[in-house]
């Protein structure tokens, strides 16, 4: 886990400085956070591994029979992030956490994701601002086509520290995106109050996801860009990381 410490920083695009700036993205403005601590990687297969043997939850359905009785991940991939997990897959994930750790786990907000993966200058990639496709696992960059174990990329670690923000699999967040598939329907500036962060709204709205995966070009390969599932998807290409954040974000 990486402190994240409290301050204001840029969330969203400026299409003056982004030629793929979405409309979804915008406007960019200033955000406040206090301190929270987040997880320098993707949960992985033998992190979830474990959670699974405690808990007799459902494995992914890529583990193969015999790994799916006994809750092991497929063969020379337990250093890779998790995937074809649910929102709420993700969910019971952290409450497991929280119980055997005695620590407040949970999925990220878009605004500590955010923050975690550029700080606090705007910067279009956690780098800086200029691409390099060979500091991460998508298809305008090393061309991987699939998942790598989780910090393969340490030329694409953010400013604290967090390794695959850009890359590898998309990441669930508990932010909300809204029913419709195009439209969000909690648009920017960001606000915290407005129900976005409602953990136990229904499965028809979308959650937002962040980070883009090994499928997805430069485009949407950057800090700021925000995707969307219904959280009882599941894919190879989706995971998550935890956050302990004991307060609510507040805007600045």
């Amino acid at each position: 886990m990486t402190l994240i410490p409290a301050g204001e920083f840029l969330m969203g695009s400026d299409p003056d400085k982004d030629a793929h700036a979405r409309p979804e993205e915008q406007p960019q403005h200033t955000l406040y956070l206090p301190d929270y601590t987040i997880a320098r990687t993707p949960v992985t297969n033998a992190q979830y591994g474990a959670f699974l043997r405690a808990t007799r939850h459902r494995p992914p359905d890529h583990w193969r029979l015999l790994l799916w009785r006994r809750r092991r991940p497929p063969r020379r991939r337990a250093d890779h992030p998790a995937v074809n997990v649910t929102w709420d897959d993700a969910q019971a994930y952290c409450r497991w956490l929280t119980d055997v750790s005695g620590k407040p786990y949970c999925l990220p907000n878009e605004a500590e994701w955010e923050k975690a993966a550029r700080s606090t200058d705007g910067r279009l990639y956690p780098w800086g601002n200029e691409w390099n496709g060979d500091r991460c696992n998508v298809s305008d960059g090393s061309g991987q086509e699939d998942t790598t174990p989780v910090g393969a990329y340490a030329g694409g670690a953010s400013p604290y520290g967090l390794l695959d923000t850009i890359g590898n699999v998309w990441e669930w967040t508990r932010s909300l995106w809204g029913p419709s598939l195009r439209e969000p329907s909690f648009t920017y500036p960001y606000d915290p109050d407005d129900g976005r962060e409602n953990e136990w709204a229904t499965s028809d709205v979308r959650r937002v996801l962040r980070g883009a995966s090994f499928f997805n070009g430069r485009d949407m390969a950057r800090c700021a860009v925000r995707y969307r599932y219904s959280p009882k998807n599941r894919f190879r290409s989706i995971g998550f990381r935890v956050v302990i954040s004991p307060f609510s974000p507040t805007s600045g």
